[in-house]
């Protein structure tokens, strides 16, 4: 590579690294670092650990491309002193950064607001009673294997069992570097075309929810005027033993400018099931502020209550052939088995590249 393609390729990563708001991303690491070092900083643990934990998420987004920044531009120095003896180690150390440069590019289609929070994820079965419940099941499968196989964590908030089989819903999180900006494109209506096996093997459409927030724990992320909530307790009556059936621990939080209801039973605590309660309220806000485009809270209508279980967004067949095809990003294969174990990387990075598109 000669100087001129290594300045080119220079002045790509500039111009990649300012898209991804690096400027911002220092001046915001060198606050809380700031902050960090104060004498009294530990006094208050839960502040302190959140501070930490943003401390590390700045990182891993910032130090990559700083430094990529610092390769090319030394590399580019080095090239300008002619030096015949270093042309093919340059060479190679000019190549790695090109090569590094097109993996982190990929981070370009994750630089919305909450595209690096951890994720909540709820799935609902719809239409086609057993069947649905079933499918609703194999959803919240395939969402278990691709965080197995993308090393994140997942915690179980809430699941309703079916009668006969699957699951009528379920609400969980999802812990690990840029949960909610891959995952977000999951959101919508999955629609199952199969045999049935719960139906002396008759060919049954099969409709499923998906629902996936950002999650915010902070309060301060997403302010919520305590006069706006109406908050009722009652007896949990799902499983959790005889303390949880007993008592009145379960909480239902309505937001009241929107009709936003959470109702959590999960926790034996009434405190733990509030708080979980909160976070999902304050995450639905999040995603509805968002997909408003609205600029306080107060500008926020209600959800949208229509049956949305005919739009769907994304197609599984299993009978009569073998399919599944993305309706946003056209995106299609020819083995649903591999997706429904959790290969998922290619319809997700399919879907960034389509909403990239529709953004620019």
């Amino acid at each position: 590579m000669n100087i001129e393609q290594a300045v080119e390729l220079q002045k790509q990563i500039a111009e990649a690294a300012e898209r991804m708001q690096l400027p911002k991303l220092e001046a915001d690491y060198a606050g809380l670092k700031k902050a960090s070092e104060q004498p009294d900083f530990w006094q208050d643990n839960l502040v302190a650990q959140e501070v930490m934990k943003q401390l590390s998420k700045l990182e891993v987004r910032m130090l990559p491309w700083q430094e990529l920044q610092k390769n090319i531009a030394d590399a580019v120095e080095l090239l300008n002193l002619q030096d015949a003896s270093m042309q093919a180690e340059l060479s190679e150390q000019i190549e790695q950064v090109a090569n590094k440069f097109a993996a982190l590019k990929e981070q370009l289609k994750l630089t919305g607001p909450y595209d690096d929070y951890d994720a909540i994820m709820s799935i609902h079965a719809g239409a086609g009673g057993t069947d649905a419940q079933d499918w609703a099941e194999m959803l919240y499968r395939m969402y278990i294997r691709y965080t197995e196989k993308s090393g994140w964590k997942v915690a179980l908030i809430e699941e309703s069992t079916g009668e006969e089989a699957g699951i009528k819903s379920v609400t969980f999180e999802i812990a690990g570097s840029f949960a909610f900006g891959k995952l977000k494109g999951e959101h919508g209506v999955h629609r199952l075309v199969r045999l049935s096996p719960f139906n002396a093997e008759s060919r049954e459409t099969s409709f499923a929810k998906v629902e996936v927030l950002p999650k915010i724990d902070k309060p301060t992320d997403v302010a919520i005027d305590d006069k706006d909530l109406r908050v009722d307790v009652y007896r949990s009556g799902g499983h959790g033993g005889q303390s949880v059936n007993t008592t009145d621990s379960a909480v239902r939080v309505t937001h009241l400018p929107t009709g936003i209801v959470v109702a959590i039973q999960n926790e034996r605590s009434q405190l733990q099931n509030k708080e979980i309660a909160m976070t999902i309220l304050r995450s639905k806000l999040a995603q509805l502020q968002q997909e408003q485009h609205a600029e306080q809270l107060s500008d926020i209508k209600g959800p949208d209550a229509a049956n949305e279980f005919g739009s769907q967004i994304r197609n599984y067949v299993l009978h009569p052939y073998k399919q599944v095809k993305d309706l946003r990003s056209k995106y299609e294969t020819s083995d649903p088995d591999a997706v429904l174990d959790g290969n998922l990387d290619d319809l997700i990075n399919a879907y960034l590249e389509f909403s990239l598109g529709q953004t620019n």
